[in-house]
């Protein structure tokens, strides 16, 4: 399902969390979010109760900033077309395009110390 209308808009954001199961007791407790599990290592939450889908991913505690700073994910209705623009900009694809479950997605330097990603289907 494409979302023309959302076309380099933020539209999800990761953080990271060092335990699933009380970051989902912490969230759902006090805001109300609701999450559905992709495995042991990340749970969604959507808009609906968040007021913007998003994320958790495990990670350790020892892990690098970079590794634990939350993660804007932007929509691209053409996910080749937005790398092509980024790179001629000057920004640096840091992770190349790869799959999961809904899509595709890459991670982007913009040059200026800010790490982004983004996705389509």
């Amino acid at each position: 399902m494409s979302h023309p209308g959302h076309h380099h808009q933020i539209n999800y954001i990761e953080f990271a969390s060092t335990d699933m199961e009380r970051t989902k007791h912490f969230y759902a407790t006090i805001f109300g979010w609701s999450f559905q599990d992709w495995g042991p290592d990340y749970a969604s939450f959507s808009a609906d109760s968040a007021g913007i889908n998003g994320g958790f991913y495990r990670t350790e505690a020892h892990d690098a900033p970079a590794k634990t700073a939350p993660l804007i994910v932007l929509y691209s209705t053409n996910l080749e077309a937005t790398q092509s623009a980024i790179t001629e900009a000057g920004g640096e694809i840091v992770v190349p395009t790869f799959a999961f479950p809904g899509g595709h997605r890459f991670h982007f330097s913009d040059g200026t110390g800010n790490v982004l990603a983004v996705w389509s289907e």
